[in-house]
């Protein structure tokens, strides 16, 4: 993925998603392009056309914080969306990359602290690489194993597809998670890797991935349809892992005297001849 203008997709991106009425414009006549036209953003946001059409063209990479308020604004962009847009305007310095770069791995002391929750639970890589994950977690979905990658098998395995209730929305959410997590850096290498596989693979993933769809993975919950326990809904809460790449720590709750509380009582069960924790150095 070279170091081509980042700023500028985004712009064009988001802008093409809001429409004349979402954004209070009257439309007239036909429209050659979807969304908003270039000049029609640049009068909503109080800036010159020219200006605009300089930062779509990356000829100017480095937008005011007024600017990029106003920006997110008329672009209709959450907070999550808002920061990523803020670390494309920002002056980077690039980091040197080893050409031989270690495998990422999980210290001992995560490890242990995963094997030994009640409830599932997972450390993922910026790239969304499954570094580490418990017995439980294994037996609630397949794609949770060391060594496997969430947004590599939910376009590509067709068996962890077909554990997700609702197989769009997922798809949609981790490649919004992918792009918040790797920010403004990306021409890292396993990311070139893994967007480059995919756009190849899956027609669906290109599509998404166009959309600059940012969305950082703090909370929320999850369907999964389980072969055995059937349809369940987990809420999972995510911890930054200090002293890391962006790792991030997964754990994966039930309400209490919940019919999800029931299965995953039931998971144990299930789980355990596979009790204790994988751990990955070499993600697929």
């Amino acid at each position: 993925m070279p170091d081509d203008n980042r700023l500028g997709a985004f712009l064009r991106a988001r802008r093409e998603l809001v429409t004349p009425e979402q954004a209070g414009v009257t439309a007239y006549g036909r429209r050659r392009v979807p969304g908003l036209r270039r000049e029609e953003l640049a009068m909503l946001a109080g800036v010159s056309a020219a200006y605009y059409v300089r930062l779509e063209q990356g000829r100017d990479r480095h937008p005011s914080e007024q600017v990029i308020d106003a920006l997110a604004r008329v672009l209709q962009l959450d907070d999550d969306a808002l920061e990523h847009l803020r670390a494309l305007a920002a002056p980077t310095t690039r980091r040197r990359r080893s050409a031989s770069a270690r495998p990422e791995r999980v210290r001992p002391e995560l490890a242990r602290l995963v094997a030994a929750q009640p409830t599932p639970a997972t450390v993922l890589s910026r790239h969304m690489d499954v570094l580490a994950a418990n017995a439980l977690a294994s037996a609630l979905h397949p794609s949770y194993r060391a060594g496997r990658n969430i947004v590599r098998d939910v376009f590509l395995d067709a068996g962890a597809r077909a554990q997700y209730v609702d197989v769009p929305r997922r798809c949609a959410s981790s490649v919004a998670s992918l792009r918040a997590a790797v920010g403004a850096d990306l021409d890292d290498p396993r990311l070139t890797e893994l967007v480059g596989e995919l756009s190849l693979k899956s027609d669906e993933f290109r599509r998404l991935w166009a959309r600059h769809d940012v969305h950082e993975k703090s909370g929320g919950s999850k369907s999964y349809d389980h072969p055995q326990l059937g349809e369940l809904t987990l809420a999972y809460q995510s911890f930054n892992v200090p002293g890391t790449a962006g790792q991030l720590l997964l754990i994966y709750t039930a309400p209490p005297d919940s019919a999800a509380e029931q299965s995953l009582a039931l998971l144990v069960t299930i789980a355990a001849e596979e009790r204790g924790v994988s751990i990955s150095s070499a993600p697929r």
